[in-house]
């Protein structure tokens, strides 16, 4: 089965406005997108204010900004794109060295789409973006999906498998743990890529002691084998704890499709960006 299209902008010529202080950081950022999307537009801007007359001028497609700014910080920049007319949808994406902490402190808001971790460089940056321009999938790739609910399951089963992605499906994480337990043994004739687990599961384990033992037990680092979480609890306190156990990125229910695929996407993307051959 062929990966069906999922375009995240109506554009085949997206404009992307990128928000940071320094002049050569916009032009890096500019140059990498230009040459990963030939017919992108970027849109540079310095400040809120530069972006705001931006926003006046023309619609964009998606925005990244850096958290501080001259005149204000990311978040107030995100909140002024929601706020502008037209702009309600546009993905907002943070880029800081700090995103992380950010991100285990709860600190970003509603109005911010996604983060991004500028340790990461700006190659990882444009494969980032592309996720939301134009999204690739990585045919074959298997994905260890842990859920309880059949229902659930079914209908995120087929957002995955869209996108010709292999979906192990197991109902408690004492499953997942065989399954990872017989790859790490030779004995599987998979490889597993990702791991998605919703953090409420029926039994004595969770999908916080998915990441632990995945972590701490498997010694799996975040590049080798990334791991999404699927929560509903809006408590910045459990989400930050399943952030700072070792989790890649949390996926909020209920699940929007766009959204989950672009964060398995770069995920799988981002662990094999400068992967070296495994020895077994």
């Amino acid at each position: 089965m062929r990966p069906q299209v999922l375009k995240h902008l109506v554009d085949d010529a997206p404009r992307v406005m990128v928000v940071d202080g320094s002049k050569l950081v916009r032009k890096l950022i500019a140059d990498v997108l230009q040459r990963e999307l030939p017919a992108v537009e970027v849109v540079g801007c310095a400040s809120i204010e530069d972006a705001r007359m931006a926003l006046e001028a023309g619609p964009v497609n998606l925005v990244t900004t850096s958290l501080t700014l001259s005149d204000g910080d990311g978040l107030a920049l995100a909140r002024l794109v929601r706020e502008t007319a037209g702009q309600a949808y546009v993905p907002v994406i943070v880029v800081s060295g700090d995103a992380q902490q950010h991100l285990e402190q709860r600190r970003f808001t509603d109005y911010v789409t996604d983060y991004f971790d500028k340790a990461l460089g700006h190659e990882a940056l444009a494969t980032f973006i592309r996720g939301y321009v134009q999204p690739e999938t990585i045919p074959g790739a298997t994905i260890l999906y842990v859920e309880d609910s059949r229902v659930v399951a079914e209908a995120t089963k087929r957002m995955l498998e869209r996108q010709s992605l292999n979906v192990l499906h197991v109902m408690t994480a004492e499953e997942a743990f065989a399954l990872l337990t017989a790859e790490s043994l030779g004995r599987s004739s998979h490889r597993i890529d990702l791991v998605l687990t919703d953090v409420t599961l029926k039994g004595e384990l969770s999908g916080l002691d998915v990441v632990e033992r995945v972590r701490v037990d498997f010694g799996y680092g975040k590049r080798r084998l990334p791991v999404l979480v699927m929560t509903g609890d809006g408590n910045p306190l459990n989400q930050s704890s399943l952030l700072q156990a070792g989790a890649n990125d949390l996926v909020q229910k209920p699940i929007e499709e766009r959204l989950l695929v672009t964060k398995v996407l770069f995920q799988l993307r981002l662990a094999r960006l400068n992967e070296k051959p495994m020895v077994r």
